[in-house]
């Protein structure tokens, strides 16, 4: 919890409709309360309570650290510590005029350069947000207006921080830049939040009734996130009673990402402390608007950062309340297990594939596109996948191929789906995400570069690396498309003429046997480890549905037969050392040449 110490208000200068303003520190994030306006002047900037919090935890590094940079502030000692008032005082002077014209010009100007390019580096190098909830009793509907608002606001405190750094620095060494970097030296991250009335099935919700929702949300990548943990772990498990009834909730520490996940809406509430997965969120799944939440009860509710006694000795679980026809997913306040986006994003995803399973349709764990090869041969191929199979890296690796083989690739999901049956008997599928969360390893080297601009990074210097990316429009997303071919990702085989790249399997039995297996050598992106076997390739509620979800398959595996579409595997061999890349570039050559000849 923040101390009273750590809080400061502030009117914004300028707001017609002035608002508390709160700077909050935790560990290596710095998030702004308020709008992005607040500090319009480098004066206001360096006088802020703000910039106070800042500077004192820089110091109280640096002296940790009996840096010798320190030696350059001595003057500015009092008692145990330094007195940052007048020190800020002093970089407001440095800020008006060249240091020569103040009573400092016989510093060690040297050290001084050093000491202010490290406190600003300091700043560059927290996870730094930005949340203004407008604190209203319902959202405003249209937004349009405020949007290059509010945009324009971040882009002029980003100015604002250069502009300071560069006058303060060009007043220290009696010169200015020759070279302007034009880094996002303002937050990473702007969240425009409201409260919205919704439609709560029953009383037990109306605690969610005070927590704004994500309107607007504004990223500067690439942002380079330091999680806790690198990996998921657990099973997502159901939990005997409705956590909705006993949670405990201080709307002033929760925000809700109300998201699109496929045809269905799900209001992922989170705690403050895990805000930094947020950036994620917003390249991953759609955000709906005010006119899709207001009068609406969601398919789904997901509580981030729950008290973990009620889990039930569990990190992930959920609970179905068919009584209000809702599913209630939840995660555990418990760090820093959680502290991993795998757990925002599986859990959100469980609770869309129980509602699929309860609605007849067959949820899939893999990846779909829709492939037009420059042959004149079209297909749209389903592949299916648990982590580290290969799916992910196989769109990967047709988009490597593009230019010999594809005239235009269409990705419909990434890593989790549905089939749904129209009338007329035909298989079509629909994705979940218009992003993808993939392994750093297993991408072509340097397309990651190629993607930078639009990337949230995780944890780049360990294994199991993640990038979240946007990759599809949502259109496409839930538009339906016929499935054609429907392979498993098989990942362990090697490949030699009694087990082609590319295997179509007649015997529906059989087929459905290899999908059930769900056989996988594990690439560590979870605690599993070896050639692990998870039901339908899918831990995330296939198996806690199994005999709904084995009748599912069976009809729509069925399905595919009897209309001509080929059923069958694909052997990426990624699980296999030395084939991370060639594999799934081999298995998507197969997959080309198998379009062009036999669809």
């Amino acid at each position: 919890m923040l101390s009273e110490k750590e809080k400061s208000e502030i009117a914004i200068p300028g707001n017609p409709n002035p608002i508390t303003e709160m700077t909050e520190f935790m560990d290596d994030r710095v998030i702004l309360y308020g709008h992005p306006g607040l500090c319009r002047t480098s004066e206001e900037l360096l006088s802020s309570d703000g910039f106070q919090l800042i500077l004192q935890r820089f110091l109280k590094k640096m002296t940790a650290q009996d840096s010798p940079l320190l030696n350059c502030v001595s003057s500015f000692k009092s008692g145990g510590g330094y007195d940052t008032r007048k020190l800020a005082d002093f970089l407001k002077e440095l800020f008006a005029k060249d240091i020569h014209g103040t009573a400092y010009a016989s510093m060690d100007l040297v050290l001084l350069k050093d000491f202010i390019e490290e406190l600003y580096s300091y700043w560059r190098r927290r996870e730094r947000f930005v949340i203004f909830d407008r604190d209203v009793e319902d959202g405003g509907i249209d937004l349009k207006e405020y949007h290059p608002i509010f945009v324009r606001a971040n882009e002029e405190f980003k100015n604002l921080v250069l502009g300071t750094y560069r006058h303060i620095s060009a007043h220290v060494t009696g010169d200015w830049f020759k070279v302007y970097r034009q880094i996002p030296a303002g937050v990473g991250v702007g969240l425009l939040a409201e409260k919205i009335n919704w439609k709560f099935p029953a009383e037990t919700y109306q605690k969610l009734k005070n927590i704004p929702f994500i309107r607007l949300s504004l990223i500067y990548p690439p942002l380079i996130y330091y999680t806790k943990v690198n990996k998921r772990k657990g099973k997502f498990n159901p939990l005997p009673k409705n956590p909705m009834d006993s949670v405990k909730l201080d709307s002033s520490r929760w925000l809700c990402f109300p998201a699109k996940i496929g045809t269905l809406l799900v209001f992922i509430y989170f705690h403050k402390d895990f805000v930094s997965h947020a950036a994620g969120l917003s390249n991953l799944f759609e955000l709906a608007s005010a006119q899709e939440i207001a009068g609406r009860k969601p398919d789904g509710i997901m509580l981030f950062g729950i008290d973990p006694a009620l889990m039930e000795n569990q990190l992930v679980g959920y609970y179905e309340d068919k009584a209000n026809n809702l599913v209630v997913g939840a995660v555990a306040y418990q760090l820093p297990d959680v502290d991993y986006f795998g757990y925002f994003k599986k859990t959100a995803l469980t609770i869309h594939n129980l509602i699929m399973i309860e609605r007849g349709n067959l949820p899939i764990h893999g990846a779909m596109a829709k492939i037009d090869l420059k042959s004149g041969k079209s297909a749209h191929v389903v592949i299916v996948g648990d982590s580290g199979a290969g799916k992910s890296e196989s769109l990967e690796a047709f988009r490597v191929l593009a230019d010999k083989y594809i005239r235009q690739l269409t990705v419909i999901f990434d890593d989790m789906g549905s089939l749904s049956m129209t009338p007329q008997g035909q298989v079509v599928g629909c994705g979940t995400e218009i992003g993808a969360f993939v392994r750093l390893d297993d991408l072509h080297p340097g397309y990651a570069y190629t993607e930078i601009d639009r990337s949230v990074f995780m944890n780049p210097h360990m294994g199991n690396a993640r990038l979240v990316m946007p990759i599809t429009e949502y259109r496409h997303v839930v538009a339906g498309y016929p499935v054609d071919l429907f392979l498993y990702a098989n990942n362990y085989d090697n490949v030699d003429d009694e087990h082609p790249s590319l295997e179509v399997m007649t015997d529906t039995k059989q087929a459905l046997e290899v999908f059930s297996s769900g056989a996988r050598l594990a690439k560590g992106t979870t605690d599993e480890k070896g050639l692990v076997h998870t039901y339908f390739a899918n831990p995330f509620g296939a198996p806690q549905k199994k005999q709904q979800h084995e009748n599912l398959a069976e009809k729509f595996v069925g399905a595919m037969a009897k209309n001509g579409k080929k059923v069958g595997q694909l052997r990426t061999r990624l699980g296999i050392s030395g084939f991370e890349t060639k594999g799934p570039e081999e298995a998507a050559q197969s997959l080309f040449q198998f379009i062009t000849k036999n669809l």
